[in-house]
């Protein structure tokens, strides 16, 4: 059965949450290819790209490390590595923050970004073009399950952070979605099976 949803009045078949985490593990895999190959395009490592995305993303409210960190969930050194690194390679650079001269605020070197925005600023087009096809009410939910889901995702992380090898045998009762018996998906980036739940 087709649902009629969306601005178009597009037909949208019904998806199992297996399903969609499915289609999701396949979203990821590719951009975390999608990620490597833009680094290395950019002479960079992937860890470096993600954190100089979230130093455009700041705009005008330039990030301190502290902020970067949270952000990534990278320790503070690790964070200095990178900011290092994004320094020498002309991408970014820290200046006073004029609030409060004991710290610094990394901002992105104007040449470098205009850089990195001619590689992402076509795939954006056309996720722009993709999201137009949804009504914003869609739209609106889509936005805040990826919100949701980034939260869900650190959460995660940290646990598997905490708790090491451990973390992985013993998943937490509150992990199990209603009476689920076992993993919703039987392997990440596989179609599940027609049906399936």
């Amino acid at each position: 059965m087709l649902r009629s949803i969306g601005v178009q009045g597009k037909p949208r078949p019904p998806a199992t949450v297996a399903e969609a985490i499915s289609r999701m593990d396949g979203y990821v895999a590719l951009g975390l290819i999608g990620q490597q190959e833009v680094a290395q395009l950019l002479g960079l490592n992937v860890t470096d790209l993600t954190c100089l995305g979230h130093i455009l993303g700041a705009g005008d409210e330039p990030l301190s490390a502290g902020d970067l960190a949270a952000l990534t969930n990278l320790t503070t050194g690790a964070v200095t590595g990178v900011l290092n690194r994004l320094e020498r390679a002309g991408f970014a650079e820290r200046r006073p923050d004029p609030a409060d001269r004991r710290r610094v605020r990394v901002v992105a070197v104007p040449e470098a970004a205009q850089r990195v925005i001619a590689v992402y600023q076509p795939f954006y087009d056309r996720l722009g073009r993709l999201f137009a096809q949804y009504t914003p009410d869609e739209v609106a939910v889509i936005a805040d399950w990826f919100d949701r889901a980034a939260a869900e995702a650190r959460e995660h992380l940290d646990r598997l952070r905490s708790g090491g090898a451990a973390a992985l045998s013993a998943p937490a009762a509150a992990d199990a979605p209603g009476d689920a018996r076992g993993p919703m998906v039987k392997s990440p980036f596989s179609r599940p099976e027609e049906g399936s739940a």
